[in-house]
């Protein structure tokens, strides 16, 4: 009896603080679901604007709806550390140019001329670059890793040489690249925000300089190309991006990631290949053929391996 009751000690009780670990990691994955899925549809909603609104001029009204959708939360933080952000203006106005001002208008840019399922496998291969970022900085990445980066590098490349590995790329991929690298420099930039900047103060003071940075490249837009015309679609998409894309799903993001750590959202976040390959498919009539899928399962595989460690 006393082996069997030794034996018993070490089993973990299932009692009311395991039940809420896991539903404390059920609702961190599912938030973090629900931030890929918002984001894979920012692509479909880019795609679907590319006609009717300029490229600059969509960006900088996502990013004044972003900044007037999160100042009701954001605002009171924001102004308590107004001293930390004037210390570290610096810094943040750097994140803000890659991570707000520049990464989305590469991305309305390329929606121009790609697909959205093109736009959201290319961007799954950003890590390929964040890696890139990291072993610069010291890190060793490791044989596994460094295979599964290339595999995603790989599929990169014939996606955007359109099933060949020769360096005719489309405008729209190309753009989507920069895209990726832009993303890939602002998530680097993310590792040395100062701690003691609340996560919301930082949010709204990027929106905000963003819009700010686009400010005179609109101003230019509407002089050369002049505004459009504000319809029901036109104006459902940009609340989409601005509202759902900007605000929710970055506050959704960032509490799965205080829920289930950074490691396990990010996985999640590579289903986006997936999500906008179906959301393109329903909304937009965008079919994805056997090459496209090879190279989607080239860039999932591969990213999936780099993830690990």
């Amino acid at each position: 009896m006393d082996r069997v009751r030794t034996g018993t000690q070490h089993q973990p009780e299932a009692g009311p603080g395991g039940r809420a670990a896991k539903g404390s990691a059920g609702l961190g994955l599912l938030l973090a679901l629900v931030a890929t899925v918002v984001w894979s549809g920012s692509f479909v909603a880019t795609r679907g604007m590319a006609d009717t609104v300029p490229p600059v001029q969509a960006v900088f009204w996502r990013w004044v709806i972003a900044a007037l959708a999160v100042a009701p939360f954001a605002a009171r933080q924001a102004w308590q550390q107004r001293a930390l952000i004037r210390r570290h203006l610096g810094f943040i106005a750097l994140a803000s140019l890659f991570g707000v001002a520049l990464y989305n208008t590469l991305v309305h840019q390329a929606g121009l001329t790609t697909s959205a399922s093109n736009m959201g496998m290319i961007m799954a291969a950003s890590p390929v670059v964040m890696a890139l970022y990291a072993r610069l900085g010291g890190e060793r990445l490791g044989v596994r890793r460094t295979f599964g980066l290339l595999l995603a590098a790989f599929g990169v490349l014939l996606l955007v040489g359109d099933g060949s590995l020769g360096f005719d790329f489309g405008a729209g991929d190309l753009w989507m690249l920069a895209a990726a690298l832009s993303f890939a420099t602002y998530s680097a930039l993310l590792k040395r925000k100062p701690a003691e900047l609340g996560g919301l103060a930082f949010l709204i003071t990027t929106f905000v300089l963003g819009a700010l940075m686009l400010a005179p490249a609109y101003a230019v837009s509407v002089t050369v190309q002049g505004g459009f015309e504000l319809t029901a679609g036109t104006g459902g998409m940009l609340l989409y991006v601005g509202v759902m894309s900007s605000a929710v799903a970055f506050f959704a993001w960032n509490k799965a990631i205080s829920l289930i750590g950074a490691a396990r959202a990010g996985v999640v976040y590579y289903l986006q290949p997936v999500c906008v390959a179906g959301l393109g498919l329903l909304l937009l009539g965008e079919r994805t053929g056997p090459a496209e899928l090879l190279c989607m399962a080239l860039i999932l595989g591969g990213v999936g391996l780099g993830a690990r460690r």
